[in-house]
């Protein structure tokens, strides 16, 4: 039950970082929003290192690291593919990978469910799609490009599931310090890339270009991202990867509630059936 409970209120946090995360997309650019928020994530998690006991070990580092790879690859091929659309399509193609990645993974490493587990899983599932989906007037068949990025996506945050949780149970923190570390190396590489590449304006210039607008709200944002991976890295320590893989799947549904009560935007039918379905999945997955 806590397990479900952990996995469900970690989908709502996700899905809280990533709305502001988008509303600070919006005034700078999505490189500088991403790694502002990678390290001020990373500075949130050292605020609370000293009260969270951790061992160094090389395991930890190095699963660690190579999540903070992964979720880098994540982003890139995410934003890649929502950018060809159709949206409706390749974004709960992207969340029903990312469930299905660790929910293998875990089933093969010999975790067990029980039959209303199993069915429990089934209708998260579900709930993924029907949460995901975003209708679009006109919307086109998408390329093979865009579901191969979508499924590539799903993969790598699936990926970043796995490698957090085969990070010793004595790591404490340090697999998310390392997350966040070389998570904010790399973009921190990409923007000295766009930077190099506007070197004609300056660095002033360069950097206006990029946007600092939305600086602050990915500061919010940061904090709110270590939030729900400490959530996610206390969930598959205390249950089975297979039942957080999915239920952490539902991050949509963060985003879509807070664009209905902040931006007012409509919430439409499916999605509302959709978070119907995900309450009662976590209640079966609590039994």
């Amino acid at each position: 039950m806590l397990t479900a409970a952990i996995g469900t209120f970690a989908a709502l946090v996700f899905g809280a970082a990533d709305f502001v995360g988008g509303v600070a997309s919006r005034r700078s650019h999505p490189v500088l929003v991403t790694a502002v928020v990678a390290l001020t994530g990373l500075a949130a998690l050292l605020v609370f290192l000293p009260f969270v006991p951790g061992r160094w070990s090389p395991e930890a580092v190095l699963w660690g690291g190579l999540s903070g790879v992964a979720g880098c690859l994540a982003i890139a091929l995410l934003y890649a593919c929502l950018a060809i659309g159709p949206m409706s399509i390749l974004s709960p193609l992207t969340a029903v990978i990312s469930a299905l990645v660790p929910l293998g993974f875990g089933l093969a490493r010999g975790e067990q469910l029980g039959t209303l587990g199993f069915f429990g899983l089934g209708l998260a599932l579900v709930a993924v799609v029907l949460v995901g989906f975003v209708r679009e007037v006109g919307a086109v068949r998408p390329t093979l490009r865009g579901v191969l990025m979508a499924i590539g996506s799903g993969a790598m945050i699936g990926a970043f599931l796995v490698l957090i949780d085969l990070a010793p149970d004595d790591s404490g923190l340090v697999p998310l310090l390392m997350n966040r570390g070389v998570n904010g190396l790399i973009m921190l590489g990409a923007i000295g890339f766009l930077l190099l590449r506007s070197r004609g304006t300056g660095l002033a210039g360069g950097l206006r270009k990029l946007g600092t607008g939305g600086v602050r709200l990915a500061m919010l944002g940061g904090v709110v991202d270590a939030i729900a991976n400490s959530l996610l890295l206390l969930g598959v320590r205390l249950g089975d990867l297979s039942v957080i893989g999915v239920l952490t799947a539902l991050y949509p549904a963060g985003t879509i509630l807070l664009a209905a009560t902040v931006l007012k935007e409509r919430i439409a039918p499916v999605q509302w059936a959709g978070l119907a379905v995900a309450l009662i999945a976590t209640a079966l997955l609590a039994v």
